[in-house]
């Protein structure tokens, strides 16, 4: 699991403490704040979708995305994350000027349980499923200097923005568009290949 960064907890922790004020309120007074109406598509998974894949697993769903200009691969779709990461290698490999990073001051944790201080923060268009279901949205990615076998890292700030449900199982993601539901399908194979890569970066 990775905390901390740009989630809406903040950094401070008078900025934490009201953020677990606002969750205490509505349980209080059982109202939450208004959410505009939009259409409610069902989402579900069948398990034809299962069937595709090899059973039993434990894999993790790793999917491609269109990252700015980019067609990236082996990315890690973490609810467990509370922020959106972009590795380094792959962020040079954009090649992206180091001067567009925006400066942060939120420090993550989770990364072999020290503080790892970001390299700076970064938006980027990212584009997920194919014409006409997907989504097109800004991310605000947290560029790390660490080894990863992974290039990025989804969090729950994206999944949340795009009201996306994830199956592990199915190894796949799910999110409403204006054109019925689209979906991304994890790569299997991708998956065991980084698990066994970060297990090699342990020896």
């Amino acid at each position: 699991m990775i905390v901390g960064g740009t989630a809406a907890a903040g950094s401070s922790k008078k900025a934490r403490k009201t953020y677990l004020g606002m969750i205490h309120s509505i349980q209080l007074t059982g109202s939450a704040p208004k959410m505009p109406r939009i259409n409610n598509p069902v989402i579900g998974f069948s398990e034809d979708v299962a069937r595709r894949l090899h059973h039993p697993h434990d894999d993790a769903l790793v999917v491609s995305l269109q990252i700015g200009d980019y067609n990236m691969h082996r990315v890690l779709v973490d609810n467990g994350s509370s922020a959106d990461i972009l590795y380094y290698p792959a962020f040079q490999q954009m090649r992206i000027d180091k001067e567009w990073l925006a400066l942060t001051n939120a420090p993550l944790m989770g990364f072999g349980g020290t503080k790892v201080f970001p390299l700076g923060a970064i938006i980027l268009v990212v584009t997920a499923g194919d014409y006409t279901q997907q989504i097109t949205k800004e991310v605000t990615f947290l560029v790390v200097d660490f080894s990863s076998a992974y290039n990025a890292i989804l969090g729950r700030p994206t999944l949340n923005s795009w009201k996306a449900v994830t199956s592990t199982y199915h190894l796949m993601i799910k999110f409403p568009t204006k054109y019925r539901v689209g979906e991304l399908q994890g790569n299997q194979i991708a998956a065991r290949e980084c698990y066994i890569a970060m297990l090699e970066m342990e020896d």
